[in-house]
């Protein structure tokens, strides 16, 4: 391969899975971050690995259709986005693309159906972020952002189209007051949770705000009406700056069930996707009246609480007692009687778990990036009429759909992907198990 001064051409014929263009130069293959496939593109500045070399993007020789302006001007040094230059249609088949040859190459299986694709608003959609914040001590002042591409050093952003209003605005005045502060030089980040009623800030300092500080910090507040917590340590630690005035809360108006949340409690970023994915995963289970169903990885109910709507009874387990207590809460707060909530490890299999000997006709399983295969040998014992599984990885759903159609005896009836994280490389998905006859 030439050096980085003259450049070499490219021809682009596909994304990886960090949303960089794929080409092929001299044997090897080539990854360009902002190419796109169909493109013929001038790239340098290589770094060279065993098996590939890395690219920087020069010139685009020859440009694809699908090709958009970004709506950010921080795109192509902040790394929170991959994709923003790609149009929103091409964004959904690639990653149904990439779906589906995970699951051939990984879990050598083929959906009998694929789904259509679950999308939504594509910005102003984020309402969970965790951004870095850094003290640039010669110039005396802040920045916060996502960290930049390829670099462990932040992007800073004085706004941001994907969060949700109010806080794509808020970066360039959450920068100034963490300058203000005497402790500015120890506050690495901060949190934000969004709801329709209020805005929480959660902002992680690693030494004592002084009273001017705290003064600050509450004018702050109630300029731009948010809920503050002050994180000293770790997530425990968090607390309210003042007492709570609006608790933190979702809807899910199809079921009429409300759910409330801690601001470092894990909830779908995209609300209005997440209604969405709920009413198509509760539609796909089918639970029938006189139905036991189990979810596992229950979280604080997003999926348990719908489901029961639904069934005679269902049981929700996840490994976090803080959100199995949350669950139970948000289970009582919605007058449902049918649903329990249980805390077990799911990354061994559920052996000596009570409920593990019970029956369900219906499993709805929603594992973090490691998958779900400690549990899947516990749905052959089941056999339960019908999984739905939940996918933030597409390789682990891969390789558990090929674990519970090869091992067992499941097939695999229908999957698609959910742009929960519109112009980012991320791939959510859903699939449908049933058992094989």
């Amino acid at each position: 391969m030439s050096g980085p001064a003259a450049g070499i051409l490219l021809e682009v014929h596909d994304l990886d899975h960090e949303g960089r263009g794929v080409g092929r130069h001299a044997g090897k293959a080539v990854f360009v971050a902002g190419a796109l496939p169909g493109e013929t593109v001038r790239v340098g500045r290589i770094r060279r690995h065993p098996r590939h070399d890395e690219a920087a993007l020069l010139e685009v020789v020859s440009r694809s259709p699908n090709r958009v302006t970004a709506p950010c001007p921080a795109f192509g040094r902040c790394g929170g986005c991959a994709l923003q230059h790609l149009a929103p249609s091409a964004q959904l088949a690639a990653k149904s693309r990439e779906l589906l040859a995970q699951l051939e190459r990984i879990g050598k299986v083929v959906p009998e159906d694929v789904l259509p694709p679950l999308a939504g608003p594509t910005l102003r959609y984020r309402r969970r972020a965790r951004l870095g914040v850094r003290y640039l001590v010669k110039e005396r002042r802040a920045i916060v952002g996502f960290r930049a591409r390829d670099s462990a050093r932040l992007a800073p952003l004085e706004g941001c189209p994907v969060l949700a209003p109010p806080a794509d605005g808020l970066l360039g005045p959450l920068a100034a007051l963490v300058s203000s502060l005497s402790v500015a030089a120890h506050v690495p980040e901060v949190e934000i949770a969004v709801t329709d009623e209020v805005t929480c800030l959660v902002l992680r300092i690693l030494a004592e705000p002084d009273a001017a500080d705290l003064g600050r910090l509450r004018a702050f507040a109630a300029e731009w009406s948010l809920e503050l917590w002050l994180r000293p340590g770790e997530a425990a630690t968090a607390a309210p700056l003042d007492p709570l005035g609006t608790p933190l809360r979702y809807r899910l108006p199809a079921f009429d069930v409300t759910l409330g949340f801690g601001p470092l409690d894990f909830i779908q970023v995209n609300g209005e996707l997440n209604e969405r994915l709920v009413e198509r995963a509760v539609a796909l289970l089918a639970a029938e009246p006189g139905d036991a169903v189990l979810d596992l990885f229950a979280g604080l109910g997003n999926f348990t609480l719908p489901i029961a709507r639904g069934a005679a009874r269902v049981l929700g387990v996840d490994a976090d007692e803080a959100l199995v207590a949350r669950g139970r809460d948000n289970a009582a707060a919605n007058g449902l009687d049918n649903v329990r909530f249980a805390c077990a490890d799911l990354s061994a299999e559920p052996r000596d778990e009570p409920w593990a000997a019970q029956r369900f006709q219906r499993v709805l399983l929603d594992p973090p990036r490691a998958g779900a295969a400690a549990v899947l040998p516990l749905l052959g014992r089941l056999r339960p009429r019908r999984v739905v599984y939940i996918s933030c990885h597409p390789g682990t759903l891969a390789r558990d759909a090929g674990m519970l159609v090869h091992q067992h005896r499941f097939k695999l009836v229908a999957a698609g992907v959910i742009d929960m994280f519109p112009h980012t490389a991320h791939v959510e998905s859903l699939a449908v198990f049933e058992p094989a006859r």
